[in-house]
């Protein structure tokens, strides 16, 4: 619940002038040279790391030397086969050591990264490589047919690395990946060139591509991940990090993929979550942090109830990409309690950078999601005035800084919409700041779903759901789930004539989308409410509980 003012002096971080909230932590350097990229500043940081990257399931490796060594091979790799500044380069690929070293030898020549769920559908693939110079495609080899037929090469890339692997269906990976690194010419890359086009919906409407840049990723390692690696005593190189969350994703390719590389942390990385799986390499690998989003936190709990598990190494669990409730949170403190648990806050659109949590012995929000990072400043401000708000009034949340996004591709009206002249993020989440500075998420203005830490885009379920023969109207909003956070609900007007099922929806959808992203439940309804001009009225939708009465 939020605090008010009264009794309450107003706290220095925050100006009753303009509204701006600022972060409370001293703010970071970042590198002035306009034509610093982000793989040379990730490696001009000295650390005492040895291992960088281990798979978790064979054990193989890849030392901090030979990672430098390795991204600069497939950089040179890249160019012989006519990749340069600007082309882009997709990722299909689940967790494997081997992405961090595609992604950061395409970003050393300049090309634009995009990554996606490797079990996105071909729908969702054509409809993001669509936009023009796609031009290479890596994924693993049952992925391949997926992309066949795009225009674009695609390399297949094998499940583990190992220099002794032999097989002819990676041939074109290996002349990559062990091309002669001398031959790279490095291009001029500035901070203002994009890097990298990762997908969200927003605040609401359809997924977008959301334009980052190599200014925004380095500001993300400083901000983020250097950052928070700076408020605890024990070295980085010390840390040994557990890559279960997806890489694909904002919050794990910047986090896992690329900045703890600046740090020398080791990395264990997971080709998926399996609870067990999990547990066995926490022990096995002596992991010291998990970052995690929380369905993993419940499954934690869960095995802790159903088998004893200790988890003794770990020291932190990290979450993100979705809220917390209390019950997950008490429930993981009581069977953990040597564990410190603490969340964040973070968008694509901000290259995750947003606020961290930091627990001390006399001060402990496990429910918050944290301080403002360092560069960062924050507005509140009302739904209904837009005047701004100050430390205890909820409102929705604004971001500015140097990791806000450079805008959606292809599409200006989405971007004044989202970022206002002034450089001001609209988050679309309802939020407040505590008299400690801290940041407590309690509400969502925009559409997005959030399923197990995933963004669903209502409006790309709408477009699939419209385009059956036996469906007149649709809307899709979310229901609260106590595993997956939020699943994605249908309302559904069939067509005159059609008796469709529930099943026979959801069946349709699964076909059609990647698999987190299916329908859960149908709800079939006479109308869809609308506004006069047309807006569906979602939150009568998730008032509704028949749907005889629409």
């Amino acid at each position: 619940m939020a605090e008010t003012l009264t009794q309450k002096s107003t706290p220095s971080w925050y100006s009753t002038n303009t509204g701006i909230y600022s972060a409370l932590n001293t703010p970071r350097t970042l590198p002035t040279n306009p034509t610093m990229d982000l793989v040379t500043f990730l490696f001009s940081h000295s650390h005492g790391g040895e291992t960088a990257l281990v798979d978790a399931s064979s054990g193989l490796s890849i030392s901090y030397q030979e990672l430098q060594e390795l991204v600069m091979s497939m950089a040179s790799g890249l160019q012989s086969i006519g990749v340069s500044k600007g082309h882009l380069v997709l990722l299909l690929l689940p967790n494997t050591l081997l992405l961090p070293v595609i992604l950061l030898g395409a970003l050393s020549v300049g090309a634009v990264v995009t990554a996606m769920n490797p079990l996105s559908s071909r729908e969702e693939i054509k409809k993001n490589v669509g936009h023009g110079n796609s031009v290479l495609a890596f994924a693993f080899l049952e992925n391949m047919k997926k992309i066949d037929g795009f225009g674009f090469q695609v390399i297949a890339v094998p499940d583990n690395h190992a220099g002794g692997f032999v097989s002819s269906d990676f041939n074109a990976f290996f002349s990559l990946l062990y091309c002669d690194p001398r031959a790279s010419l490095r291009p001029e890359i500035r901070q203002t060139d994009t890097a990298a086009i990762l997908y969200s919906s927003g605040t609401s409407g359809a997924s977008k591509g959301v334009v980052l840049t190599h200014a925004n990723l380095i500001a993300m390692v400083e901000l983020f991940v250097r950052f928070e690696a700076s408020q605890y005593d024990r070295e980085p190189c010390e840390n040994v990090y557990l890559a279960a969350i997806p890489m694909f994703h904002v919050y794990g390719m910047s986090l896992l993929a690329i900045g703890l590389l600046s740090l020398g942390s080791k990395v264990v990385v997971m080709n998926k979550f399996g609870v067990e799986e999990a547990v066995n390499v926490i022990d096995t690998f002596k992991v010291t942090h998990f970052p995690v989003v929380p369905p993993i936190l419940a499954a934690l709990t869960q095995a802790k109830a159903a088998g004893g598990c200790e988890l003794k190494s770990l020291i932190q669990v990290s979450s993100g990409a979705a809220p917390l409730s209390r019950k997950i949170i008490h429930e993981f403190l009581d069977a953990f309690p040597h564990v410190d648990l603490i969340q964040g806050y973070g968008m694509t659109e901000s290259t995750a950078v947003g606020t961290r949590g930091f627990n001390s012995k006399s001060l402990k929000k496990y429910t918050s999601v944290g301080l403002l990072a360092p560069n960062m400043q924050a507005k509140v401000i009302s739904c209904k005035t837009g005047s701004c708000l100050p430390p205890g009034s909820s409102g929705e949340l604004l971001l500015r800084g140097p990791a806000i996004m450079k805008g959606y591709l292809h599409d200006e009206t989405a971007t004044r919409s989202a970022i206002d002249e002034d450089g001001w993020l609209r988050t679309g989440d309802i939020a407040y700041f505590d008299h400690d500075g801290y940041l407590h998420v309690v509400d969502r203005l925009k559409d997005a779903i959030k399923y197990k830490g995933f963004q669903i885009a209502p409006a790309d379920l709408e477009a699939v759901l419209i385009s059956h023969p036996e469906v007149l109207d649709v809307a899709v909003t979310s229901a609260e789930d106590e595993e997956a956070g939020e699943i994605p609900v249908a309302f559904i007007v069939r067509a005159p004539g059609s008796a469709i099922s529930s099943s026979e929806i959801i069946e349709y959808t699964a076909k059609r989308v990647t698999p987190y992203k299916k329908v859960r439940k149908v709800v079939f309804v006479q109308s869809i409410p609308r506004t006069p001009a047309g807006k569906i009225l979602k939150r009568v939708l998730k008032n509704h509980n028949g749907g005889s009465k629409l």
